[in-house]
């Protein structure tokens, strides 16, 4: 069973809308998906309690019992949003189980350097060999200076950049009725799914 980790040292830089994705996306292929929060703020839990039950179901994966984290059990598919900070410890308990980090990113310096320290930290984990790393593009505004100048430190990663994620409301409506794209009419949101396609490539492979 695979574990998609969404994890990035800085705060407000999209983990919980993308990890809700990645768990509604699956959901909507006919997976068995958990979503966990190993987030103070629980922003996943929160959503999960408002996401109307005839849609395909999503599963809360309950991370609060104890200091180890422990994959859950009768599912296919699990996703983890994690805290700003992320280091030390909890780090460890996160890439034990991690078998994908997806890593969000927007066009910003600052949080460019807390990305970059972090994906030096990844790299020199004990456990690193196993897990497959990739980087996503959030925020992103086509034709404006801080998008060349992600696209130029990306180029410099040495990560697979799964995909670039436009800025729009669409994001912030679906959040706030516990839904995402594949709940909707697609043609409302066909410009969106379309940028989602090589990072659901990756994760299915």
């Amino acid at each position: 069973m695979p574990v998609i980790v969404v994890a990035n040292p800085k705060g407000g830089v999209g983990k919980s809308t993308l990890a809700t994705h990645i768990a509604g996306a699956l959901a909507r292929q006919g997976h068995a998906v958990m979503l966990g929060d190993v987030d103070r703020q629980q922003s996943a839990r929160g959503w999960l309690a408002l996401r109307p039950p005839q849609l395909p179901p999503i599963r809360g994966w309950d991370t609060s019992g104890g200091d180890a984290l422990r994959p859950p059990k009768g599912t296919t598919h699990a996703v983890l949003d994690t805290p700003a900070g992320l280091h030390g410890k909890r780090l460890d308990e996160v890439m034990k189980v991690a078998d994908k980090v997806v890593i969000p990113l927007q066009p910003s310096l600052f949080d460019i350097n807390a990305t970059h320290a972090f994906v030096a930290a990844l790299r020199a984990h004990k456990r690193a060999e196993r897990i497959a790393f990739g980087v996503v593009g959030m925020r992103v505004r086509e034709g404006t200076l801080s998008n060349e100048q992600l696209h130029r430190y990306l180029e410099t990663l040495g990560l697979p950049v799964l995909g670039f994620l436009r800025d729009t409301q669409n994001y912030v409506q679906l959040a706030a009725r516990g839904l995402t794209l594949w709940d909707v009419a697609p043609s409302r949101v066909e410009r969106d799914l379309a940028q989602w396609q090589p990072l659901l490539e990756w994760i299915g492979r």
